[in-house]
């Protein structure tokens, strides 16, 4: 798989950005991707180099922003138009974590983003 900048995967999913923690993101680098809406599994799956690996999931709940605190994953994105309330933008904004919205499903957002080339192989 390939390493791609934030700002490319934002264009390949038409991604709407809820938050960004910071502008220099845009130009981070990430090549993997978990997706998931069991958090035990996020927690049990994603590996150590998490500041590189996207967390994609459809549950807007404060869990899923724990779970991100805790593995150091740096953006969300939400699958299905979810959008987060008030109270978890501020939680984000208070963790440092960037939150992107997609209108696609989980499995399309998956889809497109292997196909462009994100994949840990």
């Amino acid at each position: 798989g390939k390493c791609m900048r934030l700002k490319e995967i934002i264009d390949i999913l038409d991604a709407s950005i809820i938050y960004i923690n910071d502008a220099s993101l845009y130009n981070h680098q990430y090549n993997n991707a978990f997706a998931s809406d069991l958090m035990s599994d996020a927690l049990a799956l994603v590996q150590e180099d998490n500041d590189s690996t996207l967390f994609i999931t459809g549950l807007t709940n404060p869990q899923t922003l724990r779970t991100a605190e805790m593995l150091d994953l740096s953006v969300i994105i939400y699958v299905r138009h979810k959008m987060p309330d008030n109270k978890q933008i501020a939680m984000a904004k208070n963790l440092g974590i960037t939150l992107l919205s997609v209108k696609d499903t989980m499995f399309q957002t998956c889809g497109k983003l292997y196909q462009a080339g994100l994949h840990n192989d």
